[in-house]
């Protein structure tokens, strides 16, 4: 995941190779942001950045397409790489986002259904296929060389198809409404027990090794953004208890551990900031784009749709202004990294044609 010494988007074999496994984050924050505009009542931003959003996926379905065919050696490397493998889990969340963007904005339950079933294969393959091939490969690096906030994106992963079951299960009708909430209950629990053993291993890191400003990297915000998401899946199965009598006989436990996974992604935010001012101003580590910076957009989106989802279902109401503000946030963080973005393709083209 930290390595970015290769080209990531340049259509140049040299960049196809080097493709981060974790550039569909870009397909997540800008997926995220637009539902989180869709909540927070901005329904033109929202479809702008939906569209956009279905331009970048398909491309980066492509790219990664390609990639495995040209380039099997590396990309299978990177698959059972300690540090870049994990990014293949951006594919599953990026594919559950837009699959809640086509059910939340269009009310399109055939493609969002679809994309539901593609994003649970995702899951399955490569949730055995990374962890098996971390277990049983023979060279691995320490702790402190082969673990970092990516690893938590296999819980982003999890909690995503949770939150579009629960989303599905609101719009169809049975015999398919119990299932997709039981599936949704099981993977949130799931989700907040990987979190458990994620966040014992990075926590521990954090404070019994040496931390380097180029250790920290964005990703280190999916700290907070695992947490916001499960926030969201947790929501919606509060809104979806009324149509599911498990759900309602364990209402108090939903409602207490949504609380739980908001308060402790809110605990992180201010960690993140200090350790973000201690890299870029105390350490004077250089602020330029990289693919990774939408690792940190996606938590900041995610908290805002998180927080407001909460607020409706639970009815806690003086927090109204949470949301708000961490949506303009997100907004302004986006707008960042897709300059950034913008600007690094045109450096690349020019670079191209000076050639």
């Amino acid at each position: 995941m930290t390595d970015t010494s290769h080209p990531v988007a340049a259509p140049s074999t040299t960049g196809l190779a080097g493709l981060s496994p974790a550039y569909f984050g870009m397909v997540m924050a800008t997926g995220i942001v637009s539902i989180a505009a869709h909540l927070l009542g901005h329904p033109l931003l929202a479809r702008v950045l939906f569209a956009l959003n279905l331009v970048a996926y398909a491309v980066l379905c492509l790219l990664n397409l390609l990639r495995a065919l040209r380039h099997r050696q590396r990309f299978f490397g990177d698959l059972f790489d300690h540090l870049r493998g994990p990014g293949f889990f951006t594919s599953v969340a990026a594919t559950s986002i837009v699959g809640s963007q086509f059910l939340l904005l269009t009310d399109d339950s055939r493609v969002a259904g679809g994309l539901w079933a593609l994003a649970v294969v995702l899951w399955v393959t490569l949730t055995y296929a990374i962890f098996t091939g971390l277990t049983i490969k023979q060279t691995k690096p320490s702790l402190d060389k082969g673990i970092n906030g990516a690893w938590l994106l296999a819980v982003v992963a999890t909690q995503s198809i949770a939150a579009l079951s629960a989303l599905l299960a609101a719009r169809l009708g049975q015999p398919v409404r119990l299932e997709l909430n039981f599936l949704a209950l099981s993977m949130w629990l799931w989700g907040g027990m990987l979190y458990i053993w994620m966040m014992s291993l990075i926590f521990y890191r954090y404070t019994f090794f040496t931390l380097e400003p180029g250790d920290l990297t964005p990703p280190y915000w999916i700290n907070m953004g695992a947490m916001a998401i499960s926030t969201l899946a947790g929501s919606l199965l509060i809104l979806n208890s009324p149509d599911a009598p498990f759900l309602q006989s364990v209402l108090p436990f939903l409602k207490g551990f949504t609380v739980f996974y908001w308060a402790t992604g809110t605990w992180w935010i201010p960690m993140l900031l200090l350790l973000a001012l201690w890299r870029h101003v105390y350490r004077r580590f250089p602020l330029r784009y990289d693919p990774l910076y939408w690792g940190a957009v996606f938590p900041l989106g995610m908290y805002a749709a998180s927080t407001e989802r909460m607020i409706e279902a639970m009815g806690i109401g003086f927090l109204d202004a949470v949301p708000r503000l961490f949506f303009l946030i997100a907004v302004a963080a986006w707008c960042v990294a897709f300059l950034g973005l913008v600007s690094g393709l045109l450096g690349r083209a020019r670079h191209s044609a000076g050639q």
